[in-house]
């Protein structure tokens, strides 16, 4: 089975954490041997590669084309416009896309399905894609894509749209499955395959106690993942510290927080953190705690307890489903600084076994959802050798 991966949330070599999440699902899939797969990743254009442009220029520095894990990817590049370009994205998107998979085709890779990850504007421009290559489509649903953007009207349809033309619709957890349906979308057309965790990767490492019970926080700091309610926490949690790994926009106002409450002593900021460090950071943590606002399914809680660490976290969205069990660890009650406290006190009060807790992560090994995804794919090619004059979808 051929497939195109396609998804502007894509690893590369200057944002090497940016989407790991699809990559790693991929990287699954095809060590399956049952797939192979080509990847077309688009990157906002920017005409500068000059440091003083930050991020902009970073982008501008990532190839064409590169090779990631045996992985071909493509990186064309689409406008970006201002203001105007959330309604606009899908499209743009779509034509930047189109010479590319052309020449994917031209180059002999007749694949049979196109596999996008986010609905919007990612999996809106495959649908446009998907109908004028006249290929099956899958849309994988992730999280704010369908919590967060459908409460903007215009991409709402986009996103109805793109859902009803796919031949599948994918969700990382059951809360989502029920946002989709709630878009209109028969139910019997959405399958929920959750997240896994690399069980060699993150693993328990060799520990010594901590002088202070140590928390760690990991994620962007951006306004979603309220690691404010964290550091605010602190004051609550005398002899508690607090671990932060990640970088973004909030970090002047989260160290400014830390100074005003006093606890600036207690908070460790690492900025961001490859992948393949975290393990030492979620070893030595006592636990982790996520307090976002929103979450499909966090990747960074059953990393975590794969480590052995139980986990603090929010009860928003697919975060029930991953945090089940007391092994695991415990959800707030309510998303404040007094409910992470409290959080963090009966955790405290009830500590788990680590071996529980990574026994508890072994339960969420990629087989299954790689298994799932082998057979919606092949269900999706079948229905299609046995209607093979299908009209293209409007």
């Amino acid at each position: 089975m051929k497939i195109l991966t396609f998804s502007t949330l894509f690893p590369n070599t200057e944002k090497p954490g940016h989407g790991i999440f699809v990559e790693t699902r991929l990287r699954h899939l095809v060590a399956s041997g049952q797939v192979e797969s080509r990847v077309v990743a688009p990157i906002g254009w920017f005409p500068s590669k000059h440091p003083r442009f930050g991020d902009y220029a970073r982008l501008a520095r990532v190839p064409k084309s590169e090779v990631r894990h045996g992985l071909q990817v493509e990186h064309p590049r689409y406008p970006v416009l201002p203001k105007i370009g959330m309604n606009v994205a899908p499209l743009l998107l779509a034509q930047a896309a189109k010479p590319a998979i052309a020449r994917i085709l031209d180059e002999g890779y007749d694949f049979d399905l196109i596999d996008a990850h986010y609905f919007y504007p990612d999996g809106v421009a495959a649908a446009m894609l998907a109908r004028y290559f006249n290929k099956p489509l899958v849309i994988t649903a992730r999280g704010s894509d369908i919590t967060l953007l459908p409460q903007y009207a215009l991409p709402r349809r986009m996103i109805t749209w793109a859902a009803n033309r796919a031949d599948g619709v994918i969700t990382v957890c059951h809360a989502l499955r029920d946002e989709v349906v709630a878009l209109g979308v028969p139910q019997e057309r959405v399958t929920s395959l959750r997240n896994g965790v690399d069980l060699q990767l993150f693993r328990p490492i060799e520990r010594t106690a901590n002088p202070l019970f140590t928390l760690l926080t990991v994620g962007h700091l951006v306004p979603v993942k309220a690691q404010e309610l964290i550091i605010a926490a602190l004051p609550l949690l005398p002899d508690v510290r607090l671990v932060v790994a990640g970088d973004g926009p909030n970090r002047g106002m989260l160290e400014a927080l830390a100074r005003e409450l006093g606890v600036e002593a207690r908070v460790q900021f690492l900025g961001a953190v490859p992948q393949a460090q975290l393990r030492g950071h979620y070893g030595n943590a006592d636990a982790l705690v996520l307090a976002s606002s929103r979450e499909g399914w966090a990747n960074v809680l059953l990393e975590s307890m794969a480590c052995g660490t139980p986990v603090v976290a929010s009860r928003v969205y697919g975060t029930p489903e991953v945090v089940a069990a007391p092994e695991a660890g415990v959800l707030m009650d309510e998303r404040t600084p007094q409910g992470v406290a409290d959080a963090v006190d009966r955790l405290r009060a009830a500590y788990p076994d680590r071996a529980a807790t990574r026994r508890y992560a072994e339960r969420f090994s990629w087989d299954d959802t790689t298994a799932g995804q082998i057979a919606l794919f092949q269900d999706i090619l079948n229905r299609r050798l046995r209607q093979p004059s299908r009209a293209l979808a409007c």
